[in-house]
C-alpha cells in the first residue's frame, strides 16, 4: 500500500491555498443559501462551523499538553461579528500558530495516534478542502480537491476515523476493501474486521488470511475522499464487489 506522507509545510501550504477559496464562495453567497452537501446547513452555518472549529483547534494544539480539552462548543461570533469575520479571526490566528508550532510538540488529539501538534495542521488542512467544496457547491463552482491533498486526505480516514471509530453508522462489516485513485497512483487495501479496520501493506505478509478484494473503488482521489465524508455517492465512481463493505467505510 502506498500513501503519501505530508508535512507540516504540505499540510500548512494547503490551508493557505484552501482558505482564501473558501472565504471567495462564501463571501458571493447570501448567508442564508443551502449547502446541499450538508443538508439543514445554510453558508452562514457552514461558515461559523468552521471558524468555530478554528477557534478551538487554536486553543487545543498550542496548549502544550495532552490532556483532554473542555468540549463545550466551537464557540459563536461575538454580537456584532458576521460568520465571515468570525471564520476569518479564526482562520488568522490559527495559520499564525500552526507556522510557528513544532510538530513533535506535546498537542492532544482524539484518534488513536501519538499525542503530538503535527496532527492539527494535516487535520485542518483536510477540514478545509472538504468545507470549501461544501461551499463552492452551494454556488454551484465546485472544484475538485487537488490530488496529492486529496490522497492525504483518503488515508486519513482510512488511517485516523475509522481506528477512531469515527464511522457515519455503527455496524459489522468483515473483508477486504481496494480504493484506487490512478491520478495521484495511490492504492489502498483495508481489511474491515466487525468494527474495527485494519490497513493492509500488500508487500508484507501481515497473516495467513487471503488478501484478496472483495469490493473495489476506482476514481480520482477527489472523488474517493468526497465519497468516504459522504458528499458523493460511491455510486459515482467505478465499485466491483460487495458494495455493501462501503458502508463501513462513511465517516460523513
Amino acid at each position: 500500500m502506498s500513501r503519501l506522507h505530508g508535512t507540516k509545510d504540505f499540510w500548512i501550504g494547503a490551508l493557505r491555498a484552501e482558505g482564501p477559496v473558501f472565504a471567495a464562495a462564501v463571501a458571493e453567497a447570501p448567508p442564508e443559501t443551502p449547502v446541499l452537501s450538508c443538508p439543514g446547513w445554510t453558508v452562514a452555518d457552514l461558515t461559523r462551523h468552521l471558524g468555530g472549529v478554528y477557534h478551538w483547534v487554536h486553543s487545543v494544539a498550542g496548549a502544550g499538553g495532552t490532556t483532554p480539552p473542555d468540549r463545550r462548543g466551537l464557540g459563536e461570533p461575538p454580537a456584532g461579528v458576521s460568520p465571515l469575520e468570525f471564520w476569518q479571526q479564526g482562520y488568522d490566528r490559527l495559520m499564525a500558530l500552526l507556522d510557528g508550532l513544532d510538530p513533535e510538540a506535546p498537542a492532544w488529539n482524539w484518534a488513536p495516534q501519538p499525542k503530538k501538534a503535527a496532527f492539527w495542521p494535516r487535520r485542518m488542512a483536510h477540514e478545509t478542502a472538504v468545507h470549501r467544496w461544501d461551499a463552492q457547491l452551494a454556488v454551484a463552482a465546485g472544484e475538485p480537491i487537488e490530488a496529492k491533498l486529496a490522497a492525504d486526505g483518503v488515508s486519513e480516514v482510512l488511517d485516523t476515523w475509522l481506528p477512531a471509530g469515527r464511522r457515519k453508522v455503527a455496524g459489522q462489516w468483515h473483508g477486504v476493501v481496494h480504493l484506487s485513485a490512478p491520478d495521484a497512483a495511490q492504492d489502498w487495501y483495508l481489511r474491515l474486521r466487525g468494527e474495527g479496520v485494519a490497513l493492509l501493506d500488500t508487500a508484507t505478509i501481515l497473516d495467513h488470511d487471503e488478501h484478496r478484494a472483495r469490493v473495489e473503488v476506482t476514481g480520482t482521489a477527489s472523488d474517493l475522499l468526497l465519497a468516504l465524508w459522504g458528499r458523493i455517492s460511491f455510486d459515482t465512481l467505478g465499485v466491483s464487489g460487495d458494495r455493501s463493505l462501503l458502508d463501513g467505510l462513511r465517516t460523513g
